[in-house]
């Protein structure tokens, strides 16, 4: 028996836990707020180290042979040719790359030649657009720019004491924007498309490898993205997808290679067991809830949620498109959100209500729908954030996905799986794993939903908002030409 830590890194806070190697039971925990505002949009990485010192305190870490480290995605951290900060670390909620992207998009020679390049068509939150925004509104900070990193390849470094090698995974390479997950290589021109100049990148480290051992003897693994660990921590395989409630929704699901995808909607991220997650984004989940919650003057998401359950499937004929935010997946950043079927009948709350729970849902199967047009396997759905414990989601989501639920119980998954990682390292280090096989700890403890002799119900449900949505929004799934 070893004893292994994990820590996640996140925009708010450090969370660490200190796990057994061979089961993956929780022995210790810690935790941390970040000493920076909630949503600050830059930050100085040393907040991270604060904030990691503060959640270690207390011994939590004796004992502790390897670490395993998971931090927030798409930030950026800019080195000079001294490795010192050419500028605070831009985070992936910065929006003032959103130009940046498009001028990236045409710069290449449009979506598809991105898709084909690395998988993703660029975003406003990825590095590659960040470096691209430095370069045309900070061009003196730009020009000293000789080597990028993002927070956990960072965190990671710091942890060694700075080392000359700096290091990086194929999980959180793979959403930079100028790493492919198809050919599992750095393209480098595209640094210099966005930058104007070739700058250092971490050297990518194999899933099981280790980054290197501190002075003191602790070994730290390579690390990952937050998507990556949760997804470890989860213990998801082949034939699983992930939904994330939360404001905006996520559909990730694991595959067996990288899917370029030219219409944008499926971004192609590594995992952190050499697998591959293509994800779907859509921009409004949780924030329809929210906002039918304050439409029609309830107290918060549990109350929502029983009146719900008080209509029927189909809400009485209501359709809620729930495009509040515009949407991502399908792509249309300009619309809103579309109410119909109204009826003298169907206008009680009651209806609305269970029409926003419908609405969220279907949205979210169409996205699990574009994966599984892509050859991808879903065989059961994993159900994370907190409206996953609402029962009106419980009740409804197994039909109207089409697949088994499950909830898993809320824990602190991406430290879990940062956890793991050390100990797989650590095994493999010690020669008692193989560098192919991860630790097979436990499982997450979780609820499973069956859609039951509910599912023929649901499916109507989602066909009468497919026809509503193909009504509103004609062509809004055709492929990109």
């Amino acid at each position: 028996m070893g004893i292994v830590a994990g820590l996640d890194s996140s925009s708010a806070f450090t969370h660490i836990v200190v796990c057994d190697t061979d089961t993956g039971a929780v022995l210790r925990q810690g935790y941390a707020a970040h000493p920076v505002e909630a949503k600050a949009t830059e930050v100085d990485p040393q907040a991270w180290l604060l904030s990691l010192g503060e959640a270690a305190t207390g011994g939590l870490l004796e004992g502790v042979q390897a670490i395993g480290v998971s931090a927030q995605q798409h930030g950026l951290v800019p080195l000079d040719h001294q490795g010192n900060l050419v500028r605070p670390a831009l985070l992936g909620n910065d929006k003032r790359a959103q130009a940046a992207a498009a001028d990236l998009i045409d710069g290449l020679g449009g979506r598809q030649a991105w898709a084909e390049a690395v998988g993703a068509v660029p975003q406003a939150a990825q590095p590659v657009s960040k470096l691209r925004w430095l370069a045309r509104t900070e061009p003196e900070q730009a020009q000293r720019v000789t080597a990028v990193m993002q927070p956990h390849d960072w965190l990671v470094w710091q942890l060694l004491g700075r080392p000359a090698r700096r290091t990086t995974d194929r999980g959180a390479a793979s959403g930079t924007g100028y790493w492919s997950a198809g050919s599992e290589s750095y393209r480098p021109e595209l640094v210099e498309l966005a930058l104007g100049h070739q700058a250092a990148l971490p050297e990518v480290l194999g899933p099981s490898e280790a980054a290197g051992t501190t002075p003191e003897g602790l070994l730290i693994s390579a690390g990952t993205g937050e998507t990556m660990a949760a997804a470890f921590g989860l213990g998801v395989g082949v034939g699983d997808a992930v939904v994330s409630l939360g404001a905006s929704g996520s559909v990730m699901a694991v595959h067996h290679e990288a899917l370029a995808d030219p219409t944008g909607m499926i971004t192609s991220f590594a995992d952190a067991t050499g697998m591959h997650l293509p994800v779907v984004h859509t921009s409004n989940a949780v924030r329809v809830l929210r906002g039918t919650t304050e439409m029609l003057g309830v107290e918060g998401l549990d109350a929502l949620s029983a009146l719900a359950l008080k209509s029927t499937p189909g809400s009485s004929g209501l359709v809620l498109l729930p495009y509040l935010e515009g949407e991502r997946t399908p792509q249309l950043p300009h619309t809103a959100g579309t109410l119909c079927g109204l009826r003298r009948e169907s206008m009680k709350p009651e209806h609305l209500a269970r029409a926003a729970f419908e609405g969220m849902l279907c949205s979210l199967a169409d996205a699990l729908d574009v994966l599984r047009g892509r050859g991808v396997e879903v065989r059961r759905v994993f159900l994370l954030g907190a409206a996953a414990e609402l029962p009106a989601v419980q009740q409804l989501a197994p039909a109207l996905l089409g697949t088994q639920v499950v909830v898993p119980q809320p824990a602190q998954y991406a430290a879990l799986g940062a956890a793991r990682q050390a100990a797989w390292a650590l095994g493999v280090s010690q020669g008692s794993l193989d560098g192919r096989t991860p630790p097979a700890w436990q499982g997450a403890a979780a609820q499973v939903l069956e859609p039951g002799e509910e599912l023929p119900v649901g499916q109507a449900v989602r066909q009468q908002y497919v026809a509503t949505r193909d009504q509103i929004h004609p062509g809004a799934f055709s492929p990109v030409r």
